[in-house]
């Protein structure tokens, strides 16, 4: 039988940062509310002339070099994105071609802030499959492009960046990691689904597009009903909730991310506050927190740690992974 693991990860920001002094000059705010609500201090904005493509590439090279691989040892690039704002190529198809490569399958998926663990799963299922043996999976977006700057309820809550992971083959049953003649897969059972009768209360809609959101029903959905939801992806994984060496939310507001994690019981983990220095990066934001933890070396290989994406379309995906 054959899992899949992560073996590397990588990830990018932009060079300009913005205070939260920079969008008090631009709408009618403070560096007190901003902190008081939602947590952030500081957010990564690209430029005009960088395109999603491209922090998402910087990102798919680091995990790559990480990795001991060259680009031509990936057969799948999945990115997951909902910032493109051209059709086709599709941003896996550039992001291929900035790094050279020569026939791997190319796909994007949109599910916005809960795309990086989606694709992570697909990326899981088609190694479990036998259709890839190495997938370059990257959560990327550019959420500076499609904010209206001059409404202080969305604009300073984003950021742009994008993270990376290589998932390879993981061979089961032949380590005895866990004393039952067999080991747990490095990507855990995904847990997914969405609540499409309430998707309006997230949206990137319009020409030229703007994200708009209805921030207190995505607040009471995400600290009520997504509690449940993350223990049963532990359970899923066999894990415990206080197993957890980890938790690695989707960094959308550190008011939802603090109160989530308590209910999830994980009362031993790290938990990510990627948010406070990057705002909300949509399918960038699991990804890169978990990219910066194990830079840090605040969890060691092996860890458990739970992956938990939520937002647009009222979407929702995670899974138990073990740190690479």
């Amino acid at each position: 039988m054959t899992g899949s693991r992560i073996t590397a990860l990588g990830h990018y920001q932009p060079a300009t940062v913005l205070t939260n002094e920079d969008i008090a000059a631009l709408v009618d705010t403070s560096d007190e509310w901003i902190r008081t609500r939602v947590g952030i201090e500081t957010r990564h904005r690209a430029a005009d002339d960088e395109p999603v493509d491209e922090l998402a590439a910087h990102a798919g090279a680091k995990a790559i070099a990480s990795a001991g691989l060259t680009p031509q040892d990936i057969g799948l690039v999945l990115v997951a994105t909902s910032t493109a704002i051209d059709r086709s190529p599709n941003m896996a198809a550039r992001v291929a071609a900035r790094l050279g490569m020569e026939s791997p399958a190319v796909m994007d998926l949109n599910v916005v802030c809960a795309g990086f663990t989606h694709a992570l799963a697909t990326a899981d299922h088609a190694v479990r499959a036998g259709a890839a043996e190495r997938v370059l999976v990257i959560g990327a977006d550019k959420m500076t492009a499609i904010t209206d700057w001059s409404d202080r309820t969305t604009c300073v809550l984003v950021g742009d960046g994008a993270g990376a992971a290589i998932v390879e083959a993981d061979p089961l049953g032949v380590d005895d990691q866990n004393g039952d003649g067999g080991h747990r897969p490095g990507i855990g059972p995904v847990l997914w689904g969405s609540v499409p009768s309430m998707g309006h209360a997230v949206r990137i809609e319009g020409s030229p597009p703007r994200f708009a959101q209805e921030g207190q029903t995505v607040y009471r959905w995400a600290t009520t009903q997504l509690p449940p939801i993350a223990r049963k992806v532990c359970e899923r994984a066999g894990v415990l909730p206080e197993e957890l060496a980890a938790v690695v939310l989707h960094q959308a507001n550190l008011r939802i991310i603090e109160p989530l994690a308590q209910k999830i019981g994980a009362v031993n983990a790290v938990i990510a506050r990627d948010v406070v220095e990057s705002g909300n990066t949509s399918a960038a934001s699991i990804p890169m927190a978990l990219a910066k933890l194990v830079e840090r070396g605040e969890i060691s290989t092996g860890d458990p740690v739970l992956l938990f994406g939520f937002g647009g379309n009222l979407s929702y995906a995670g899974q138990v992974i073990r740190c690479p």
